[in-house]
């Protein structure tokens, strides 16, 4: 339930912001503008949970790990500041980048928490929960990809030099 409600704080604002632009003159936002609303939305709520349930996000983490409550102190106020720092238009990219490295980074702390049952946002249902878990994850990235306009895999075109050598 947790997921599908997560889910619906990212795609929601899209489509709404999708449909307004198409029921209201004048209204016109980018597609990653749109994506950035629920991405923000969602980075707040998860960012809420860190500070509202500190004890039971703690309990996702392996008792060898030191500072746990720190640790998910930390992971909010940086949730929190992304949610802000996409919309920052020169950080807005620097942004999506870290997000994304903290979304692989806290992966594995799913990943334990499932195998180890941890009943909290459905681990306790275990390593069958990261069938659901591991592919939202994933598109949780994308859609920071997306939203934050990355692009990693485009390749820049080279300027054509051909004409200034024959010049010469």
């Amino acid at each position: 339930m947790t997921l599908l409600f997560l889910l619906l704080l990212l795609i929601a604002p899209y489509l709404i912001l999708t449909l307004l632009g198409r029921w209201v003159v004048g209204f016109s936002l980018t597609p990653a503008t749109r994506a950035r609303v629920g991405l923000s939305l969602f980075f707040i709520f998860t960012a809420i949970g860190h500070f509202i349930r500190t004890g039971e996000m703690a309990a996702m983490l392996p008792g060898a790990v030191p500072y746990r409550i720190e640790l998910i102190y930390l992971t909010g106020v940086l949730e929190l500041l992304g949610a802000i720092g996409v919309w920052i238009p020169r950080l807005v990219r620097l942004t999506g980048l870290l997000l994304i490295l903290m979304l692989i980074g806290l992966l594995p702390a799913n990943v334990y928490s499932a195998i180890n049952r941890v009943d909290f946002g459905g681990h306790g249902a275990g390593p069958t929960y990261l069938l659901v878990r591991v592919p939202f994850q994933l598109f949780v990235i994308w859609w920071t990809y997306f939203s934050t306009e990355q692009d990693w895999f485009h390749r820049k075109a080279q300027p054509n030099n051909s004409f200034n050598r024959s010049a010469s």
